[in-house]
């Protein structure tokens, strides 16, 4: 039997697109770590792959899509995604903040209170003492 000729191409092919996708993926990984921005154009080129490649790879694809989407450029240096906030952590600090704000709501309602009486007993103490000039 004759082994297929066109074996050693398709294992070829086959090796040259797993390690394309590995230069992929580790210069997608090396954007976001550095907090460069991630783009399908910086990725190829930091790849040194070619842009429409990348469209053909869902995954690939969906990974930058998701990181382009997360990072904001009007807000300067973009953040990696590692330590960009979650929502449980954004709904942790708001709730935290809504407490805050509440405890000083209270608290100054407790000092204008405190102030209110303080200003009443001064003004009748001079009151009294303004009726009655002999003491």
């Amino acid at each position: 039997m004759c082994a297929d000729p066109a074996a050693p191409l398709a294992q070829a092919a086959a090796r040259r697109h797993e390690l394309t996708r590995s230069k992929a993926i580790q210069a997608l990984r090396e954007l976001d770590r550095s907090g460069h921005p991630v783009t399908f154009a910086s990725v190829a080129a930091a790849a040194g792959i070619s842009r429409s490649w990348l469209y053909t790879q869902p995954d690939i694809r969906d990974q930058i899509q998701q990181l382009r989407k997360t990072t904001s450029p009007a807000s300067g240096a973009p953040v990696p995604a590692g330590q960009r906030s979650t929502d449980g952590s954004q709904h942790a600090r708001l709730t935290a903040a809504l407490q805050r704000n509440q405890a000083l709501a209270d608290e100054n309602a407790r000092l204008r209170r405190q102030l209110a009486r303080a200003l009443g007993d001064q003004r009748t103490t001079r009151t009294r003492s303004d009726n009655n000039p002999g003491q």
